[in-house]
This record gives structure tokens, C-alpha cells and sequence, in this order.
């Protein structure tokens, strides 16, 4: 086993945020579909820090937006590595980038159901 000495306190946190600005930038190049998450997310997060009578219902309507941008890089890693893994077709690569495309659907549900209920009460 190799005994190396990984960083730690403030050296490990500011790779940790360079690893994190790189993988910002992977996925703002190379996915389509997180840029247009971005640009939706710009009209979303504005109206709806407008449109909520208070922090929790503001943070509601927030939320589900910033989760669809998460669960967007989080499926782009899954079609990264099973790309990596190779190009022949295989059942389980589908499977999987299937359920990286539900997990997306899904969150653009949640964001639905929660402005829907929300915005129903006003």
C-alpha cells in the first residue's frame, strides 16, 4: 500500500474548491443540458426570491432548482464513467444512464409540485 501524505486544513480545502470549479467548468463545456438548467435557473431563483412571503417559502421555491443543477452533474458523472468504461452497448450502461435521466425528471417534478403548491396558496 502507498503511504502518501494527503493535505490537510486550509491546503486540502482550497483544492477541494479547485476540484470543485473544475468540475463546474466540465460540465458548463461539455453539457449542453447543464446550461440550459443555468439559464432556466436564472429566471426560477429570482422570481422565486420574489415571489415567496417568507425565508421558507423563498427557500422552497429556491431549492428544488439548485437540486436539479446537483442532480445534473451527478448524471453527467454516471454517462462520464460509463463512457469511460466503454462504447459497446451494454444493458447496464443504459440502465444506468436511464436512471441518471429519471433522477433529472424527477427533480423538474419536484420543482413543479413545490411552485404549484406554493403559488396555489397565494
Amino acid at each position: 500500500m502507498i503511504d502518501r501524505q494527503k493535505p490537510t486544513g486550509l491546503l486540502r480545502i482550497a483544492r477541494a474548491f479547485g476540484y470543485s470549479l473544475q468540475g463546474f467548468m466540465h460540465a458548463w463545456r461539455e453539457e449542453a443540458a447543464f446550461r440550459q438548467e443555468v439559464s432556466l435557473s436564472l429566471a426560477v431563483i429570482p422570481a422565486g426570491l420574489y415571489l415567496g412571503n417568507s425565508g421558507v417559502e423563498r427557500a422552497l421555491l429556491v431549492a428544488p432548482m439548485l437540486f436539479i443543477l446537483v442532480v445534473e452533474i451527478l448524471n453527467s458523472a454516471v454517462e462520464a464513467v460509463v463512457d469511460r468504461a466503454g462504447m459497446e452497448r451494454h444493458p447496464l450502461a443504459g440502465m444506468a444512464k436511464d436512471m441518471g435521466s429519471a433522477a433529472v425528471m424527477l427533480s423538474f417534478v419536484l420543482l413543479g409540485a413545490i411552485w404549484l403548491l406554493i403559488l396555489s396558496d397565494h
